[in-house]
């Protein structure tokens, strides 16, 4: 997520830059074919380019609507799983004890159940986190190789690559028993499997009396609210803006962007002489504000594609972590995330 408040003209250029050189030498071309040539097939008619130009601009519209959405709907997932997180935090603290079980379990006992507990919860965050990054076919860093390395690219600066790879795999060994991360590690979706292992628990907690049938309905439906945050998570990752929204809409910027001169050097050779050169400035710029439309609209798309338009899901994970270990009591507790580069993932 840019945390900075605007964007400076370096980091335009670095965003759009290349667009900006192939559009010029594209406009340029144009004009000196119009003026050398004086060919009349050039002289575009107005209207016809600013009606194409009308409805792509709907088009594009559209799609930065949808994309939008979907960027919002994420964060507003993820805001749920901070609040049934600490839900889950302050049931486990409240709700394991000795009550009923007739002084079985001594107070070490006890704590280290919550502890357990509230360690898998952290474990089952930062799997999560690391399961939605995962590049899907329809995401940057899998398409072509200009596109894929100009996304790793973007990772590295603006993305995932400014902090440490190595954080979910530390974070699974430190919050999960050596061997319950032997085991669930090799999951197909470990996350699932995660809150499975925490109902298990729970139902072993019933067993040994350590909470009643009402707390342990109460917790497990917590566990459900995990389900539900993890589902909606997976809809956004797994199934992609429509492609004939997110797909079209590039080819008909580019149409737009190609017919843009021929329409733009006949009118202003209307101005004189040397009128028709100035088409170039104001032909990029139209054609730049356009492909920047797009561009918005198609970074957004992917809330979890690991760069700088993401969610914040790493943050987020640290602050829920923070949370749940002072209601453990413990006093050594990790820095919060601090955003880097303007970024903060």
């Amino acid at each position: 997520m840019f945390v900075q408040k605007n964007f400076g003209l370096k980091g335009i250029w670095k965003f759009t830059g290349f667009h900006i050189i192939w559009m010029t030498i594209w406009m340029s071309a144009v004009t000196a074919l119009h003026e050398f040539t004086h060919a009349a097939w050039m002289n575009i008619p107005w209207l016809p380019l600013s009606i194409i130009g009308t409805a792509v601009a709907f088009y594009v519209g559209f799609k930065n609507n949808q994309s939008y959405d979907r960027l919002w709907e994420a964060r507003k997932i993820w805001g749920a799983i901070i609040n049934s997180s600490r839900a889950w935090g302050s049931a486990v603290n409240a709700y394991v004890s000795n009550q009923f079980d007739a002084g079985k379990h001594d107070a070490a006992t006890i704590a280290a159940v919550k502890k357990t507990l509230m360690y898998r919860h952290i474990a089952w965050l930062y799997a999560l986190r690391s399961q939605l990054l995962i590049p899907t076919p329809w995401e940057h860093i899998s398409q072509g190789k200009h596109v894929a390395r100009l996304a790793q690219q973007r990772q590295k600066t603006f993305g995932v690559g400014l902090y440490d790879d190595e954080t979910t795999e530390d974070m699974l060994h430190k919050f999960l028993p050596k061997d319950e991360y032997e085991r669930l590690i090799n999951y197909k979706n470990t996350a699932t499997q995660i809150i499975d292992q925490q109902a298990q628990d729970l139902k072993n907690l019933r067993g040994d009396d350590l909470i009643d049938d009402f707390r342990h309905m109460e917790l497990q439906k917590i566990l459900y609210d995990f389900y539900i945050h993890q589902g909606k998570c997976e809809r956004i990752k797994k199934f992609p803006l429509p492609r004939q929204y997110g797909g079209m809409s590039i080819i008909f910027v580019g149409i737009f962007i190609f017919l843009l001169p021929f329409g733009m050097v006949s009118e202003f050779h209307k101005l004189g002489d040397m009128g028709a050169w100035l088409s170039i400035p104001f032909s990029v710029l139209v054609g730049w504000i356009y492909l920047v439309m797009e561009l918005v609209g198609d970074y957004s798309e992917n809330p979890f594609e690991g760069t700088g338009n993401d969610i914040p899901m790493l943050s987020l994970c640290r602050v829920i972590e923070i949370d749940l270990l002072e209601m453990l009591g413990e006093t050594d507790l990790p820095p919060a995330i601090q955003a880097k580069n303007g970024v903060l993932m």
